[in-house]
């Protein structure tokens, strides 16, 4: 998401950075093609009006005028806007006290709503607390059977009881409090589009449990069809915040970038994939800086830190400063990454990360074929590279089912990344730091990720 209206604005960027003064007509030229980016990014009308008003007033003060570098004003001016639109802070979860914090969860039918529920409970049991879900959707089919599998995989108790949805609701509320969970997450019936009926469900329940938060889920893919879905919401629940499903979808983004603008409330959560752990808390500062291309290294390191072990982490990196990392090591350290979810994703998070190379279809299988080739090496050639003559590559490809070729990158990018890695570690050793664009990233990962052999 967000890819073309990135690459829209990188582009105003680059050839205002070009220029050493900004007249009156590169910032109406600006402001016009900043105006076109955001609609076609699917951004309310109102919306886009205000933000480049706002652009434009500060684009035209002193501080820009006199600037060394304007276009970097510029640019420190749309990010603060981008910042604004997607919420401003990140929302941060005040639990009750008096257990549990109960969270309401509302939506049209199909956006995710009950999927999403589930992902809320593994990340709130990710916080150490002890949630459970309630399946108050009793008029779709399978719905509370979908929500016990999803809580199984979870390992999160689900309570549901046939027959009323309120009732239901309440009772599972009861059942929280007498088991000790300290978080309720209710499941609530959604419909294909708004109805009487439906609103008055929803309210009803919101009633019986009193919810701490109530959570709108919105199909990111659905654009400004779901700020008509959150308004109509916010007028009978008064909701705390938005959860925006399929948000790594090949959408537009005009859903994040309108609602809270229109409705005044913010993105709590976003899910980024299918699995269950791809869902995280939604951080407008870093979502706002990825869309400018400037990356999102502060969760790229916390996803790092959930799936690198800190000791084999740090052993890692010290044999790659020393230069005796292997092949193995770094088969390693891809298997560490696939836990992390989708390289795409993952790639999207790094600064610098240029046009090209988002489009160069970066998939997960570069990881699968650079790890055939390191399977199809024998342990000597893991541990010495060096040796791997032009019969070993023909036999090498031939066993991993790839081309010669892409064992001729593997090697070579493996040898140029173990004399980087020894520079930086001589660096390091003489007072100097180790900077660049993945400064703050376990040095295994930052390999694994700037060499992606297997790639055609």
């Amino acid at each position: 998401m967000f890819d073309s209206l990135g690459d829209r604005l990188g582009g105003v960027f680059k050839r205002l950075r070009a220029k050493g003064r900004l007249t009156e007509a590169d910032v109406n030229e600006m402001l016009g093609e900043i105006r076109t980016a955001l609609l076609e990014a699917d951004v309310n009308i109102g919306v886009v009006r205000n933000v480049v008003e706002r652009i434009r007033v500060q684009a035209i003060g002193t501080k820009v005028a006199e600037a060394l570098d304007p276009g970097q004003q510029i640019i420190k001016i749309v990010n603060a806007e981008l910042v604004a639109m997607l919420g401003g802070e990140t929302l941060k979860i005040a639990y009750a006290s008096q257990p549990p914090t109960v969270v309401l969860m509302a939506g049209l039918q199909g956006s995710g709503k009950t999927t999403s529920a589930a992902k809320l409970a593994a990340w709130f049991k990710a916080q150490g607390r002890n949630p459970m879900l309630v399946g108050a959707d009793l008029q779709r089919p399978a719905a509370v059977e979908q929500l016990k599998v999803l809580g199984a995989q979870i390992n999160v108790p689900v309570f549901s009881a046939p027959g009323d949805p309120v009732a239901t609701a309440a009772a599972g509320l009861a059942e929280a409090k007498r088991i000790g969970r300290d978080v309720l997450i209710v499941d609530t019936a959604g419909r294909l589009a708004i109805d009487a009926e439906m609103m008055q469900q929803v309210s009803d329940i919101s009633a019986a449990v009193k919810p701490d938060y109530t959570f709108l889920v919105v199909d990111a893919m659905t654009g400004q069809d779901a700020v008509t879905v959150a308004k109509a919401f916010d007028e009978t629940l008064s909701i705390s915040a938005v959860i925006l499903s399929k948000l790594d979808g090949d959408a537009r983004g005009g859903a994040a970038l309108s609602v809270k603008e229109v409705i005044g409330k913010p993105i709590a959560f976003a899910a980024t994939g299918e699995k269950m752990d791809a869902f995280e808390q939604f951080h407008p500062d870093r979502m706002a800086s990825r869309i400018l291309g400037m990356g999102d290294v502060l969760t790229l390191i916390e996803q790092a830190e959930k799936v690198f072990e800190k000791e084999q982490a740090e052993a890692a990196a010290a044999k790659m400063f020393e230069g005796e990392f292997t092949l193995d090591d770094f088969l390693d350290q891809l298997q560490q990454i696939k836990k992390m979810g989708s390289l795409t994703n993952v790639m999207g998070m790094l600064p610098g990360v240029t046009k090209e190379m988002k489009n160069a279809q970066i998939s997960d299988d570069m990881l699968t074929v650079t790890e055939a080739i390191i399977r199809s090496m024998t342990t000597e050639e893991r541990r010495k590279p060096e040796i791997i003559n032009g019969s070993r590559r023909t036999r090498i490809a031939k066993g991993s089912g790839t081309q010669v070729s892409d064992v001729n990158k593997l090697v070579k990018q493996f040898s140029e990344m173990q004399k980087m890695m020894k520079r930086m570690g001589g660096m390091a050793g003489k007072g100097g730091k180790k900077g660049g664009p993945m400064a703050g990233i376990p040095a295994d990962l930052a390999a694994a990720l700037g060499s992606r052999p297997g790639s055609r």
